[in-house]
């Protein structure tokens, strides 16, 4: 294990030296954990973060990527259908925990910040075991199980949505929201010119289908469905399908058509929001989040596969203040096209919801988790 050696001679003046950040596994949890890390630098030039992800998952490509070092455990997930694949899963548990407690050992954190996904639970545990203050960035509306487990010792828990002290003590929470993409608020283009800038007609609607990161299979299908009649109606589509999909037929025949881009992963987020009318997505909160931040009209479709249905229940905290659309899952194929259609065809409730889900946005967010993370190393001095 080779790990990046901190500097003995830190300036103590500087409150914030060494940090730990662990999660990962879908862009959701990496950008936000790559946001922070991106906020402590700016205020703290000589801070030294090390990462801690799981082994095999995205995280071990994109934060070296974005500039910073990772350390992988081998970690996964729980089987809720096969009870006895877990016995693997606990002694890769334990081994984690072992790899865990020795990181920290050595790099010496001040503080160990989690932001969800396999690598968060085993690192956070073995902090708060080792006496090291511990930060909890829960992105959902609902907290999971590891979460709330790790909330009883945790110093602040940063969350996006209200009500959260159903879950956590009161005391511990700080309202932050969710950490996004900082060059999705930097766009200077219009509208028009985004649309032409990725290829499209200015002059049409642009429908931005996006699955998440590792693509959605459902809402790749319906779309598959009805893209057709969508292009045949003058609706334009970048479709962004994940790795799985992009081979099949059906994607295929989708990008001879006109007025349609498909992608496996599109890099240049920023300006396919910006030309986007309307956005179908999954509703992962690191996605709700940046929806929230640029006031875009969304059909959003929660996925069943998820711990604790939390994407249902992020969804449904927008349905309940009129700031989307809800398709369950299970009828996306049935009513997808239906439901781009009418808002295509309908600018004020386009506009309504836009200005609803704007509404809902948490600025600075990476800004104030930066803060939470210094106030707590200065009370644990």
């Amino acid at each position: 294990m080779t790990l990046m050696k901190h500097n003995t001679s830190d300036n103590t003046t500087n409150p914030v030296r060494r940090v730990i950040i662990s999660g990962g596994g879908t862009g959701g949890h990496i950008f936000p954990a790559v946001s922070i890390a991106n906020a402590l630098r700016r205020r703290f030039p000589g801070v030294e973060i090390l990462f801690v992800g799981a082994e095999n998952r995205m995280e071990m490509e994109r934060v070296p990527a974005a500039g910073y070092p990772i350390e992988g455990l081998t970690i996964c997930g729980f089987d809720r259908k096969n009870i006895f694949k877990n016995i693997s899963v606990l002694i890769k548990l334990r081994k984690a925990m072992a790899k865990a407690r020795s990181i920290i050992r050595d790099f010496k954190p001040q503080i160990a910040v989690g932001v969800g996904g396999y690598a968060s639970g085993p690192t956070l545990k073995a902090a708060q075991k080792l006496g090291v203050p511990t930060l909890i960035q829960e992105q959902n509306s609902y907290a999971g199980v590891t979460n709330k487990l790790l909330a009883q010792k945790a110093g602040r828990i940063c969350v996006a949505y209200d009500n959260m002290d159903r879950f956590f003590p009161r005391q511990s929470i700080v309202m932050t929201g969710n950490p996004v993409r900082k060059n999705l608020l930097d766009v200077t283009m219009t509208q028009a010119e985004a649309k032409a800038a990725l290829g499209f007609a200015s002059d049409k609607p642009l429908v931005l289908v996006v699955g998440g990161s590792l693509g959605a299979r459902t809402v790749n299908e319906s779309i598959a469905a009805c893209i057709s009649r969508l292009t045949a109606d003058g609706i334009q589509v970048m479709w962004q399908t994940g790795k799985s999909f992009a081979s099949s037929e059906a994607v295929a025949e989708a990008a001879a058509l006109e007025g349609v881009r498909t992608m496996t992963f599109i890099s240049d987020m920023d300006i396919a929001y910006r030309a986007a009318d309307l956005v179908v997505s999954r509703a992962g909160a690191g996605s709700i989040s940046e929806l929230q931040l640029l006031g875009k009209a969304t059909i959003l479709v929660p996925s069943p596969n998820v711990a604790e249905d939390h994407q249902r229940k992020n969804a449904m905290a927008l349905v309940e203040r009129g700031a989307a659309i809800m398709i369950p899952d299970d009828r996306c194929r049935e009513e997808l096209y239906d439901r781009i259609s009418s808002l295509i065809a309908d600018p004020e409730q386009r506009k309504t919801l836009s200005d609803n889900i704007s509404a809902m946005a948490l600025r600075d967010s990476d800004e104030k988790i930066v803060d939470a993370i210094v106030e707590l190393i200065n009370q644990s001095k």
